[in-house]
């Protein structure tokens, strides 16, 4: 034991990213559950404060222009941009993961659908890919798209994904790392294979944006969406985003054509007509309080490389590793989550088999972690105030409560 406690405070001396931990508003608690909400940036209450008094309060309807609302979802959007690997001008915020996961998935269909007409081989073009073991609102959007476009609905392991794509193959939803067990799939490969198969690929990224670099751009990805209040700390219910590569946005066909999205949103013209670039992810009015919460929480990461965060993010993940097998008895939970580091997100999932009580347990000792059924504890790892001396203490209370 007192060899890995030095050892984490020798490594907490080490951390280039110890600093950043200031910048968020935390206490004795160790919380490894940032991959479900994350910590609250201490920049935020300040800034909410003077949207609702100064903003709404006092400019009221002239916040609009004066104060940016109008333009937060692109402003917003080129903040996130690049912290996945994409360049301005192609991340929009607003509206929730799930709604950008079925104007992204229907989308994509109708693009294929539009190569299909003229490819004189004839392909159909009816076919869904998704992720069998997604997380289970994906799925569910994925069966409504796959009802409202015509095409059938495949659920498939990731791995499995490759042999299954053909010329019926439209769309392939996956997630960058499995909720549950925190494997990191094949973005680069996965997207490749669709490609080549003549398909469009859509990317969940809501655990993998804020703790590893995603490379949307770098890797050719066409559709992508995820959450905020993750990795990004953005706040209960924070706007999620869409990625719209630059080459795709002119044939961008969203299922929900709102008036924000219309090339003259104040016309009020009958017809519809798409505002150009990724505007046209855009739906209804956006949710101003969150997204200026979240636009103040994405301060944190001013001088930040993802690449660090990642860096910060396996070594955490190898520590906690190690010191649950010196702590935990032997047989007594077993890891999900992959040892390679290029299969790894930024979790460790730990089977157990009374997991539901054990993670009371832990909570009530000061250690935050979740659960998911039936037998998963789940540990996230947010590099920017996630220590290792922390880390450490969370696997001894985790052996000590299973000893």
């Amino acid at each position: 034991m007192s060899e890995l406690i030095s050892l984490a405070g020798e490594l907490d001396a080490g951390d280039a990213l110890a600093r950043v931990r200031d910048r968020f508003v935390l206490d004795d608690v160790v919380y490894l559950d940032g991959n479900s909400l994350g910590a609250l940036p201490a920049g935020v209450p300040a800034r909410v404060d003077d949207v609702v008094r100064r903003q709404w309060g006092e400019l009221r309807i002239r916040s609009w222009e004066e104060s940016g609302w109008w333009t937060a979802p692109e402003r917003i959007g080129d903040r996130i941009a690049p912290l996945v690997g994409a360049a301005a001008g192609q991340v929009v915020v607003g509206d929730s993961t799930s709604v950008n996961v079925f104007k992204a998935l229907v989308a994509a269909v109708r693009m294929a659908r539009g190569d299909a007409e003229g490819d004189s081989r004839g392909a159909a073009r009816d076919e869904i890919l998704v992720d069998a073991s997604t997380f289970p609102t994906d799925g569910y959007l994925a069966e409504s798209a796959a009802r409202l476009t015509g095409c059938t609905l495949r659920p498939l392991a990731p791995a499995d994904v490759p042999g299954a794509l053909g010329p019926r193959t439209a769309a392939v939803l996956l997630n960058h790392v499995d909720y549950r067990t925190g494997r990191l799939h094949d973005l680069p490969g996965l997207t490749a294979a669709v490609h080549a198969a003549g398909g469009y690929a859509v990317w969940d990224l809501c655990h993998s944006a804020g703790a590893l670099p995603v490379g949307l751009d770098e890797h050719g990805v066409d559709l992508a969406v995820g959450c905020t209040y993750k990795y990004l700390n953005g706040g209960p219910g924070s706007p999620a985003y869409l990625y719209v590569r630059r080459g795709l946005q002119d044939r961008f066909d969203s299922p929900l054509p709102g008036w924000n999205s219309h090339a003259e949103p104040f016309g009020m013209r009958p017809e519809y007509a798409p505002a150009p670039g990724a505007v046209r992810g855009r739906v209804g009015t956006p949710d101003i309080l969150s997204m200026l919460a979240l636009e103040a929480a994405l301060e944190v990461w001013d001088g930040v490389g993802i690449e660090a965060v990642r860096a910060k993010s396996l070594a955490l993940t190898d520590f906690f590793l190690r010191c649950v097998g010196e702590y935990v008895p032997g047989g007594r939970v077993e890891s999900l989550t992959p040892a390679a580091h290029a299969e790894r997100g930024s979790q460790v999932a730990l089977r157990c088999d009374d997991a539901g009580d054990v993670m009371k347990r832990l909570v009530a000792r000061g250690v935050v972690g979740d659960f998911r059924a039936p037998d998963v504890l789940r540990f996230g790892f947010t590099p920017l105030y996630t220590g290792f001396a922390e880390v450490e203490r969370a696997a001894r209370v985790l052996g000590e409560t299973l000893g």
